[in-house]
């Protein structure tokens, strides 16, 4: 398997200049003759499929919604960051790098992280010129709030509709592109293959979700901008239609699957209410700003917070994290929630809660401040829990959120599979072992409007337009295979709906893989996991046929999906013997509980390569340092 990262052989502060001028680059006159999927309409889809059909390329675009407004980057409450120092608190693109790479506790691509902090400015620019309406100042000036992990404001934001509102400039620049004749958007579909021939991507096989049809696409060169894979634990803040099919299915066929434990637990969450919920519901980080997050210092004090006098609260974040507070990195957070709660200071109805409270901030800005910042996620929070946070404090507790692994990504954006190219938070580059709050817009945005658009044109300059037509045999074997696969889920005729697997499946990772780790508890679990899919291929119902609209046909096939994910995420956690970020073994942690990185032994990526008949056999990328060098990731 080629790791070869192809980052320039320059300080990394000149790596991406260097990249844009050495790249090939097609002529308009050509631009048209070649063809790109794009799979995915969310902000790295949308952004990649509109300026790839703006240079000239000839684009069909796929999503797996009705439309590409309801994609899951509309989710994302709270900011997008960016270097822009509008407060005069010394952030610079040297700052946000540095953050950004110590929040992911050193284990993401130094140079990858650098092109990020560059082109942030840009991305501000690129939406105020579509209208996006961020919060603005007296003066008229964008305004600039703090996020977890940063000392500085750097985090715009549209109240609490960043995503939203970025996700439909990103929209309108596609609906013209569709209004020109250069994008192609197909809406219900999914991608159920990667068709590859002789080592290259060439086109994807489809199923329409509406009619059940299976068709073939083929292409010059493919983009997967289809997400993260946290739905793998069944309950998560992530949309419920949001699945690692495509990313799974292209990494059978070829494509290195990267650091796949490196999952995220959001700490401010809605507690999980019962045994009926098919996912969880976030409370935005940037309520961390103004909200101070505690518990009572008795257990099992039965008191309603407002009758807890200050000194029986213990604040825990201030506490424990006096330079950072309440805006520590969300794995900081998560664990000190979960640790507060397994010592029975949790509150709510289950004990696996923690306040998150905004009674000093309705005293300093009063209600209508407070509802300016906030206002659409306190009525949100009261719709779904019946408190008003005006009156009584939140209460949330850590939650799947993230996957900071994905499919493995050179310097260009192209996975081990030439000619795929993988975007936003379905690859592994950006973020390491931690993703900060505000960045994951700030990737998808970077990847689709800035990074490749440069690079694919790299590769396209070595391709013959048209090589390969949907006529070749490769292709007729890729429909074959998603047929026959379906057929066997609908061959199976259990009794058990796939998502009592799924829930199972869930709870497996859960226990075993999330806010902390442990070598027993993985290998537990992987001695559980090949069981559970046995009584899955062997119990699941799936009625029906696969020649119409199939909704249990749909879940079942992205079930199965996450049983390879389980096994790669357990696999992954069980071989890196450290604890960076998100990733807590419990064998690793200092006196003070905070996880010990193995510099020597783990300062690499771990990337899988899938085996038809075999274990997933792991390989490695070294991760270099010349920059920054590697610290203790401390936030007290």
């Amino acid at each position: 398997m080629n790791l070869d990262s192809r980052v320039p052989d320059v300080p990394v502060s000149q790596a991406w200049r260097r990249c844009k001028r050495d790249v090939s680059v097609v002529s308009p006159a050509n631009k048209r003759r070649y063809t790109v999927l794009v799979v995915g309409t969310g902000l790295a889809g949308a952004s990649a499929a509109a300026s790839l059909a703006e240079l000239g390329y000839a684009v069909h675009a796929f999503c797996l919604h009705d439309s590409a407004r309801r994609a899951h980057s509309i989710a994302a409450q709270g900011g997008i960051n960016a270097a822009k120092n509008y407060q005069n608190d010394d952030d610079s693109v040297w700052r946000l790098f540095y953050d950004t790479l110590k929040g992911g506790d050193f284990r993401s691509r130094e140079a990858n992280v650098h092109r990020l902090a560059e082109t942030s400015m840009a991305i501000i620019d690129q939406a105020v010129a579509q209208g996006v309406p961020f919060a603005r100042e007296y003066g008229g000036y964008l305004a600039n709030r703090s996020f977890g992990g940063a000392q500085v404001s750097r985090t715009f934001y549209a109240k609490g509709q960043t995503g939203q509102q970025l996700l439909l400039g990103a929209y309108g620049a596609l609906s013209r592109q569709v209004a020109q004749g250069r994008v192609a958007l197909h809406t219900s579909h999914e991608m159920l293959d990667l068709v590859v021939v002789d080592g290259h991507a060439r086109g994807i096989v489809t199923r329409e979700l509406r009619t059940g049809r299976v068709q073939a696409w083929a292409a010059d060169a493919v983009v997967l901008a289809t997400g993260g894979y946290s739905n793998a634990y069944f309950l998560s803040t992530n949309a419920k239609k949001s699945n690692a099919t495509a990313i799974v299915r292209a990494h059978r066929r070829g494509a290195g699957f990267a650091n796949p434990s490196f999952t995220q637990i959001h700490p401010t969450c809605i507690p999980r209410s019962g045994h009926h919920q098919s996912k969880l519901t976030l409370m935005s980080e940037s309520l961390r700003n103004d909200g101070r997050v505690w518990v009572p210092r008795q257990a099992s004090d039965a008191r309603a917070p407002g009758q807890i006098p200050e000194e029986e609260r213990d604040y825990f974040l201030e506490r424990r994290y006096p330079a950072f507070g309440n805006l520590v990195p969300r794995d900081v957070a998560s664990r000190a929630a979960k640790e507060i709660c397994d010592d029975g200071l949790g509150v709510g109805p289950s004990g696996q809660g923690v306040f998150l409270d905004f009674a000093d901030a309705m005293e300093r800005l009063g209600r209508d401040g407070v509802e300016e910042r906030y206002g659409n996620l306190f009525a949100m929070y009261e719709q779904i829990t019946g408190d008003d946070p005006y009156v009584a404090p939140m209460r949330i507790f850590p939650a799947p959120h993230y996957t900071m692994g994905g499919l493995w990504v050179d310097y260009h954006l192209m996975s081990t599979v030439r000619g795929l190219f993988v975007v936003g938070e379905a690859n592994f580059s950006d973020h390491g072992a931690n993703r900060l709050g505000a960045s994951a817009l700030m990737q998808g945005l970077s990847d689709g409007y800035f990074v490749l658009p440069t690079t694919v044109g790299d590769y396209l300059a070595r391709q013959s337009p048209g090589s390969t037509t949907a006529e070749h045999p490769a292709f007729r074997a890729s429909l074959q295979d998603v047929q026959a696969r379906a057929r066997a889920l609908l061959a199976v005729g259990g009794g058990t709906p796939a998502d009592v697997f799924h829930r199972e499946l869930g709870q497996l990772l859960w226990d075993a893989c999330s806010v902390e780790r442990s070598a027993a508890g993985l290998q537990h679990a992987l001695g559980r996991l090949p069981e559970l899919r046995d009584r899955f291929w062997s119990q699941v119902s799936v009625p029906g046929t696969c020649d119409d609209l199939n909704l249990a046909l749909e879940s079942a096939g992205r079930v199965a999906d996450y049983f390879d994910v389980a096994e790669l995420m357990l696999r992954d956690a069980l071989l890196r013997d450290e604890s960076c970020g998100a990733h807590l073994r419990v064998e690793h942690q200092g006196a003070d509980g905070e996880p010990l990185r193995d510099d020597r032994g783990w300062s690499k990526v771990t990337v899988w390569e899938h085996r038809a008949d075999a274990a997933p056999r792991p390989h490695f990328e070294p991760l270099t340092f010349t920059a920054v060098q590697p610290s203790t990731r401390s936030y007290r």
